[in-house]
């Protein structure tokens, strides 16, 4: 069994139920689940934002728990300041929180299943798949 990396939008559309998981549910068959420290922070601050009741969050915290969540490292933090120098100098400027998520699966060499495909273009070795939805 390998491990694939979500990103936080396919995440959410598992939690929430979203008719676009279906999408995305055959990827995922067999894999273990991964996601990055950041989208865990993005979950939680959507949650605060939108000010999220107990059973809300608990919902949330039993969904996380059946994921591996990749905490940072100093090579991770090396390939996300990579990731974000290589980006401004094509150009193409990528936030924090989806550099993160690109340096989670580049230090761990996992492929990053995303929705935004669009947001990774043009990060060298980052492997992305995306369900094309009709």
């Amino acid at each position: 069994m390998s491990a694939v990396l979500l990103d936080t939008d396919v995440f959410s559309f598992l939690l929430k139920g979203d008719s676009r998981a279906s999408a995305y549910t055959r990827m995922l068959q067999g894999e273990r689940l991964a996601l990055s420290f950041m989208t865990v922070a993005e979950l939680f601050q959507w949650a605060g934002v939108r000010k999220w009741g107990l059973r809300r969050i608990e919902h949330l915290e039993q969904a996380l728990a059946a994921y591996i969540v990749v905490p940072p490292d100093i090579e991770m933090c090396r390939l996300w300041g990579h990731v974000r120098a290589e980006r401004q100098s094509l150009g193409h400027p990528i936030s924090p929180q989806d550099a993160w998520i690109a340096a989670t699966a580049l230090r761990h060499n996992l492929p990053l299943i995303t929705h935004n495909s669009g947001d990774f273009e043009r990060i060298a070795n980052l492997t992305v798949h995306t369900a094309r939805l009709p």
